[in-house]
């Protein structure tokens, strides 16, 4: 592990306080320019679960239902709060074969994006200490008058994610600053920039997310803003709860 991971860790709660946690429970608005182009305009109230020890993500209010939206990397469906399956789909990332930025999203297309995201989002940076990552330090990023430290990470396969090799920002006391990506599936290119990180149960989680366009290296702070993520609850489930 590098020294920056290591910082970076230990500032979002610690490796040891993450073993301890078996899901992740978020609320949180949404909008952005992404989901109006793919037909899901408007703000949008949503819940989210991600499971530390297996990539699944479990959503509700994505749409006007109280349908429960989950992801795996090998299915997605959609089903009934009485677990009768209204839609799914194996093999998920095929069905994005051809898709360009403006090609519309089903409900499925969406839970897969969603749910790999989301899962991603909130596992970063202990995601990294699992066998497979591969991750180096890189020269400082001066932004706004702040030198972060960037930790370019390359993603082994069975990992789903945005793209294989990210960078991510950390400031001086290894905050999570900003996350570098290119959108494989929207063939797009981002900086994440998180936000009012807030401790819950020892654990630190940044409190509101923007994403916006990304060109030659530079972000385009002024520009529409791609995604907009405002949480207003995080909690942690325990292994022992």
């Amino acid at each position: 592990m590098t020294d920056l991971l290591a910082l970076a860790i230990t500032a979002h709660g610690g490796l040891q306080r993450w073993k301890k946690v078996a899901a992740v429970d978020v609320s949180f608005a949404h909008s952005g320019r992404l989901l109006e182009i793919k037909g899901y305009p408007g703000h949008r109230f949503t819940t989210l679960t991600i499971y530390v020890d297996q990539q699944r993500t479990e959503i509700v209010g994505m749409d006007a239902t109280d349908d429960r939206w989950i992801y795996t990397p090998q299915r997605v469906w959609i089903e009934r709060p009485d677990g009768t399956i209204l839609e799914e789909r194996d093999n998920p990332r095929a069905a994005f074969a051809g898709h360009q930025r403006n090609t519309p999203w089903d409900r499925l297309h969406l839970t897969f994006f969603m749910g790999y995201a989301h899962w991603s989002y909130t596992a970063v940076p202990y995601l990294f200490t699992q066998p497979g990552f591969m991750h180096h330090e890189l020269a400082p990023h001066v932004e706004n008058g702040e030198t972060w430290r960037v930790l370019e990470v390359e993603y082994p396969e069975h990992i789903v994610a945005h793209c294989k090799t990210q960078k991510f920002y950390f400031d001086q006391d290894g905050m999570l600053k900003r996350n570098d990506y290119s959108v494989d599936l929207t063939t797009g290119h981002a900086a994440h920039y998180s936000f009012d990180p807030q401790r819950v149960d020892g654990m630190v989680f940044p409190m509101l997310r923007r994403v916006v366009r990304r060109t030659a290296g530079t972000s385009h702070v002024n520009a529409p803003t791609t995604f907009l993520l405002d949480y207003s609850r995080v909690r942690v489930r325990n292994r022992d709860a």
